[in-house]
């Protein structure tokens, strides 16, 4: 377990939005399709996508999800950057895919 914020410094992400850096995660999960996040994705984790659009925050705040990671160097639309901020969601960044995302992240949380 970590916060986003020293999720985001040890990771070295871009960060969007930090509305709450105190906010734990324990998990992530790892999808683009936003009604399978719904079904699957645990609260208090952190979503790793490409989907940079405001539904996503949606989706994060209904389900408890404390932080997003935007992959392969996508950037948020500036309505997704409000809506993060409004619904306290951390909203990151990256460079790379969503594998060495999912596995980077999963390493710094202690998950094996």
């Amino acid at each position: 377990m970590m916060n986003v914020k020293e999720l985001s410094t040890k990771l070295e992400y871009t960060v969007f939005a930090l509305p709450d850096p105190a906010a734990q995660v324990v998990n992530g999960y790892t999808s683009d399709l936003l009604s399978d996040v719904m079904g699957n994705a645990a609260e208090d984790s952190v979503l790793i996508t490409i989907q940079a659009h405001r539904n996503t925050i949606a989706v994060a705040s209904l389900i408890g999800i404390k932080a997003i990671v935007l992959c392969n160097g996508r950037t948020p639309s500036p309505d997704m950057v409000v809506a993060a901020e409004q619904e306290t969601v951390a909203l990151l960044g990256t460079a790379e895919n969503q594998f060495t995302t999912s596995y980077r992240i999963a390493a710094a949380l202690g998950i094996s």
